[in-house]
């Protein structure tokens, strides 16, 4: 998604820890160039013993400039680099017990809060990623739609997804048994979650809770009754981490490593 939408703060939210930017000095925040340039931040985020590596790739000018002709490139090349990667360890005659796996397993996508309908950027980029990763979409700063509003730009995003057959996750192709495809149906139906990123805490009803402070009250990011991050929260990291994580491998992955194959073989015969 474009700057101004909220993307570091979401990640913070996230996983409740300062993840997608890292400042060079201690005390200092790290500024972060305005262009389509990949960042990746890798931690290992650990949480009642349980530890698990995390990989962040900020695409911090996606989408700002007056021409945005082919912005989805360096995008698009990232992804496929990691699958290469991968690729070339796989191919190998004595490979690795664990193949270093630095796939893009899910990409949010931040749609701007117009509450009109989805920009030809954002069915452009988001039907060419479909293709190649998990897209998730969501609502950026959704705290500036009214209910109502936000109602009806869910229904017009869904309706401009199925006009452009875009495939978003989770993939209705891909359900598995009658009960993946009745929680994927109320997931989709969701889609795309209107989110609110906040990384400080306030104090309501003698609680500590994560939200962002307003003339009339506090939006508390976690309470699904003003947004929906923890449904974005659960699907990325508790019920669909794993799934995420097979779709990769078994679909996308799969593709490309099928596409690569058939290339070496022409060119072997050519």
């Amino acid at each position: 998604g474009q700057s101004g939408l909220g993307k570091s703060t979401m990640v913070n939210t996230l996983f409740k820890s300062k993840v997608s930017r890292r400042a060079t000095q201690p005390g200092r925040e790290e500024r972060i160039p305005k262009t389509v340039q990949l960042q990746s931040v890798t931690h290992v985020i650990e949480e009642k013993g349980v530890k698990m590596k995390l990989t962040v790739t900020d695409t911090p000018g996606f989408g700002d400039q007056i021409n945005n002709e082919n912005c989805w490139d360096p995008i698009i090349k990232y992804i496929n680099e990691q699958y290469e990667r991968y690729l070339r360890e796989e191919i190998l005659i004595t490979r690795k017990r664990r193949i270093p796996d630095t796939r893009v397993h899910g990409c949010v996508y931040f749609v701007p809060p117009t509450g009109h309908w989805l920009r030809p950027l954002d069915l452009e980029f988001m039907r060419r990623l479909s293709k190649i990763v998990n897209v998730v979409p969501v609502i950026a700063k959704a705290d500036t739609l009214t209910l109502e509003e936000r109602a009806e730009f869910k229904q017009r995003i869904q309706k401009d997804l199925k006009a452009h057959a875009i495939s978003v996750y989770p993939q209705e192709d891909f359900d598995e048994d009658p009960d993946d495809r009745s929680l994927n149906d109320r997931i989709r139906e969701k889609i795309p979650f209107a989110v609110v990123g906040a990384d400080q805490e306030h104090q309501v009803n003698g609680k500590r809770v994560l939200g962002r402070k307003t003339k009339w009250g506090i939006i508390e990011v976690e309470n699904p009754v003003h947004c929906e991050f923890p449904m974005l929260r659960d699907l990325l990291i508790r019920s669909h981490l794993q799934d995420l994580k097979d779709i990769t491998h078994n679909v996308h992955y799969e593709s490309y490593r099928v596409r690569r194959l058939n290339e070496g073989t022409r060119q072997a015969l050519g």
